[in-house]
């Protein structure tokens, strides 16, 4: 007899299985549904703050640039930037300090790193009037005193230095400049250099020297003083031997 699952041909040499079907397996129960809370969604107030400041920074680094990188309030020495780096600028700069070598009396020299631009408004401000202080590059104080009575100076273009330029009064400028190295403890590092009058260098005693000199001012205001006094002293010399001889003819 034919076992179960296997169906005979009528060729007897062949044989045709038929599998059975795999039992039907029953599908789980749906689970039940389960509702949320209703501030399930509810960002907590912490959080809050934090989405609204990242809002507001977002907002603001859409309208602004790059913050540009912050440095020290110190003065820039030796190196130009902006239109005075430019060729045209350098140009300027050496027609500037070529109109100040033409109308001054005497030029000193004194380093200048270190010093903030703070520092070198007040040293400006306390100057007499008529001195002017420049921070000036090497290569372009060089041009410019180039064919004049200063050109000696080159001696003295080493570091970063800055120059006064002083039409008239050099103790005046000398003084102020020490009072400003005294006031900012500067003395040990930034004491006068050399300087130049009628195309002669001296060194910092010679400056020191030379401000102690008297000015144009003070000695014309001396010369005047004088001459002023020589008719009085004439006027009594003639006035003296009259009042002899009325003194005689009265006796």
């Amino acid at each position: 007899a034919p076992r179960a699952g296997v169906r005979t041909s009528k060729n007897p040499s062949h044989r045709q299985i038929d599998l059975a079907p795999p039992p039907t397996v029953p599908s789980p129960p749906p689970l039940p549904r389960q509702r949320l809370p209703s501030d399930y969604f509810t960002p907590h107030p912490t959080m809050k703050q934090s989405l609204l400041v990242l809002g507001l920074a977002a907002a603001a680094s859409a309208f602004t640039g790059p913050s540009p990188n912050t440095r020290p309030g110190t003065a820039v020495f030796g190196g130009a930037q902006g239109a005075a780096s430019t060729l045209e600028g350098k140009k300027g700069t050496v027609t500037k300090v070529k109109e100040l070598l033409d109308s001054s009396e005497m030029i000193f020299t004194a380093p200048a790193s270190g010093i903030t631009v703070s520092q070198v408004q007040g040293l400006r401000r306390s100057l007499p009037e008529g001195t002017t202080v420049s921070v000036v590059k090497n290569k372009l104080m060089s041009r410019a005193v180039e064919g004049t009575d200063y050109e000696p100076v080159g001696e003295m273009l080493k570091g970063a230095n800055m120059w006064f330029f002083i039409e008239e009064d050099i103790g005046g400028s000398v003084k102020s400049f020490n009072s400003f190295v005294k006031e900012n403890a500067l003395g040990e590092t930034h004491s006068i250099l050399g300087g130049n009058i009628e195309g002669i260098n001296y060194d910092a005693a010679g400056v020191k020297a030379i401000s102690q000199l008297p000015s144009k001012m003070e000695l014309i205001a001396t010369i005047a003083g004088r001459i002023q006094a020589v008719p009085t002293k004439v006027a009594r010399v003639i006035k003296a031997p009259g009042m002899k001889v009325a003194r005689a003819i009265k006796l």
